[in-house]
């Protein structure tokens, strides 16, 4: 019981903290758009980690040549992040947005790599960039995927942050969400060597770079709620 309870009020106090944290970042956007700042993006809600984020793809019926080579669904990782933009007396769109993601997988969480038996380094890291053009006033979505062999064999998502800058290149907004201790949330641990640059007590890195994170529009997931996406045209 002692324990049910400890988990209820952990929760509890994680979902408390990213209410004042949501808090937090409304009002320094309104003041933003009261004063005429450039910055007039509002982070409404980050991205999920762990297993929460790892989903089964939609699928569509059809026929095919050689039949399903897989019976049982597979699941890929899908980051999504909402966020709403603000317009200006002069125009109710923005020209460009682009979101850098930077994610952590954690080698232990794989579903096929148990136990590590490949020796991976404990952390897998993918970065991408996303781009949407003429985004209207309004709560949006933005998006990037794993597909599911990498969840099989790099694991699970235990850090995930991005960046938002606009046409010029300046930074608008951005956040850090991390499960991983000496990780913490809000900080951009892409940016600081030391983590990066980790190594295990054997002198292995902690953290290898890899390449494979996607945008969703580039795969199935393009399907599933497409109007709250902008145009990317890449």
């Amino acid at each position: 019981m002692k324990k049910i309870l400890f988990v209820a009020l952990s929760v509890s106090l994680v979902f408390t903290a990213e209410a004042q944290r949501r808090t937090n970042r409304r009002a320094a956007v309104a003041e933003d758009v009261a004063t005429g700042k450039a910055a007039k993006i509002l982070i409404e809600q980050g991205p999920k980690l762990g297993q929460i984020s790892c989903l089964a793809a939609p699928s569509l019926d059809g026929s095919s040549i050689i039949g399903q080579c897989y019976k049982k669904p597979r699941r890929w990782i899908v980051l999504e992040t909402k966020y709403a933009t603000f317009g200006t007396d002069v125009s109710k769109f923005q020209d460009q947005l682009t979101f850098t993601w930077h994610v952590l997988l954690e080698t232990k969480s794989a579903t096929e790599n148990r136990g590590n038996k490949e020796g991976l380094a404990p952390y897998s890291y993918f970065t991408t960039t996303v781009t949407y053009y003429n985004i209207p006033v309004g709560s949006h979505a933005s998006s990037v995927v794993l597909p599911p062999s990498y969840l099989e064999r790099y694991g699970e998502p235990k850090a995930v942050g991005y960046v938002i800058t606009n046409a010029n290149g300046e930074e608008l907004q951005g956040d850090c969400w991390s499960e991983i201790r000496g990780i913490k949330s809000s900080t951009k641990f892409w940016e600081d060597q030391k983590i990066m640059d980790a190594q295990t007590s054997d002198g292995k890195p902690m953290i290898a770079r890899r390449q494979g994170l996607l945008d969703r529009a580039k795969t199935i997931w393009a399907l599933v709620n497409p109007n709250d996406y902008e145009t990317t045209m890449q």
